[in-house]
């Protein structure tokens, strides 16, 4: 039997007579890692199951609801929340490793489709509100139905779970096909002038949690085409394509004796390094970076999407208000069994995501690392530093690519870009293969692959 729609919003039946039809599995890579996606049909319409992590016993499953939204999810509209609270769930799930977002096509303005949603808009400009708006055209409160989604998720074996939501409806449609609410994970987001009284609406009139949170701001300029710059990119089985970029001036120095670094180049290389962030599925630096800099590692100055900031920190170190563990991206951090699991557990119920790899001779095993992030889904990273971690990438020769932007700065002393590599013969060292040059600005970047002789 097909899922009922029109009438009351929310509505569920008996998950034995809902029959939803997959059509279709596969491997969805997004700026939060790889999901393994099934999609399922409902009488016209496909829902998208973004899963992460085995379901196994199918118990204790974080569970997002989310009905499509165009100009919310895909054009970043201020009229709603449904653009924040697609990320944040995302965000959520992946920080877990384990979960399930389910996707609804057909639900466009609560069941109306997308062109009465931009008529409703019309009306609501014109004074009425959301509710108002969408019986003026002739339609109910609400036409959406939850079952369908709810069958999606018994088809994939869930049978309890933490829902992330503020509609009390779609909890109610998971309890009326067996699904077990553990409880109601809210959703909060910042009211904007533009949609505050759509959000209030929906709390006073249909029930729904009140939003809070801070704002999105973007301020982006056009991206460098960094192709080139990032050569072939070949990740492995086993390890993703490790970009290694910094920026130094012309006697290599990327701080100054007392540290300062900002800015050691241009605005135009700085630009090119965000096209490089937003190229790659994550950014790499140590806590030490992080310490000193506290620097947000996001997409802000060209267009496109922040990658999964991962900081490699042995003993967390890593201090509560710092800017990479802000909502603007998903942030990893890899840590080693020396740290303390209490502090585990405060990062991860922030949101954070918290491996635990051994400990190698100067902090992280960065093979193993390298392995875990590999076994997530990513297969690119571009590691900003510092001199550590630039170092152990380089001497270790797990760096594939290494960029270099050399600023028409001499500082004298300072912080090296690279240290001592243990090479005591000029034909010993480190060579750059198919190269590239690009100018940007007062600045040069130098490409190339990373190349060590033989023997």
């Amino acid at each position: 039997m097909k899922g009922r729609h029109g009438g009351k919003g929310g509505g569920y039946m008996s998950s034995m007579t809902v029959l939803p039809t997959e059509v279709a599995e596969l491997t969805l890579p997004t700026p939060f890692g790889e999901w393994q996606t099934r999609a399922f049909d409902w009488d016209g319409s496909v829902h998208l199951c973004l899963c992460r992590g085995a379901i196994g016993d199918g118990e204790d499953i974080l569970v997002r609801l989310h009905s499509e939204c165009l100009t919310g999810d895909a054009l970043g509209s201020l009229r709603c929340d449904c653009g924040v609270q697609l990320r944040q769930a995302q965000r959520a799930i992946a920080a877990e490793g384990r979960g399930v977002l389910v996707y609804s096509t057909g639900h466009e303005g609560r069941g109306i489709g997308l062109a009465n949603k931009l008529r409703a808009y019309v009306l609501q400009d014109g004074g009425l509100d959301t509710l108002q708006a969408n019986h003026h055209l002739g339609f109910p409160t609400d036409r959406r139905t939850f079952a369908d989604a709810a069958a999606c998720l018994r088809a994939l074996g869930v049978r309890s779970a933490r829902l992330l939501s503020n509609n009390p409806e779609k909890a109610g449609a998971l309890a009326g096909a067996g699904i077990h609410v553990l409880r109601m994970v809210g959703l909060p987001t910042a009211a904007h002038t533009r949609n505050v009284r759509y959000l209030t609406t929906k709390q006073n009139l249909l029930g729904h949690r009140v939003p809070m949170g801070s704002p999105l701001i973007d301020d982006v300029s056009p991206p460098a085409d960094v192709a080139a710059l990032l050569g072939a990119v070949r990740p492995t089985r086993t390890k993703p394509y490790v970009v290694v970029k910094y920026a130094q001036t012309l006697d290599g120095r990327i701080a100054t004796s007392s540290g300062d670094s900002r800015w050691i180049s241009g605005e135009e290389e700085r630009r090119v390094s965000h096209a490089l962030r937003a190229s790659c599925d994550a950014v790499v630096v140590g806590v030490g970076t992080i310490l000193r800099d506290d620097p947000q590692l996001t997409v802000r100055m060209v267009p496109g999407a922040s990658p999964i900031r991962v900081v490699l920190d042995s003993t967390l170190r890593i201090t509560d208000d710092s800017l990479v563990l802000g909502d603007e991206a998903a942030t990893t951090i890899v840590t080693t069994d020396r740290s303390s699991p209490e502090r585990r557990d405060d990062l991860r119920r922030r949101g954070i995501s918290v491996v635990v790899v051994p400990a190698g001779p100067s902090g992280v095993e960065l093979d193993i690392a390298l392995t875990l992030l590999r076994e997530q889904g990513i297969r690119s990273v571009l590691v900003e530093g510092g001199a550590s971690v630039i170092t152990s990438f380089l001497g270790r020769t797990l760096a594939d690519r290494l960029i270099v932007g050399i600023a028409p700065r001499v500082l004298g002393s300072g912080t090296d870009a690279v240290q001592d590599l243990g090479v005591r013969e000029v034909a010993r060292s480190l060579r750059l293969e198919r190269r590239a040059v690009h100018v940007a600005g007062e600045d040069v970047l130098i490409a190339g692959d990373v190349t060590r002789p033989p023997g």
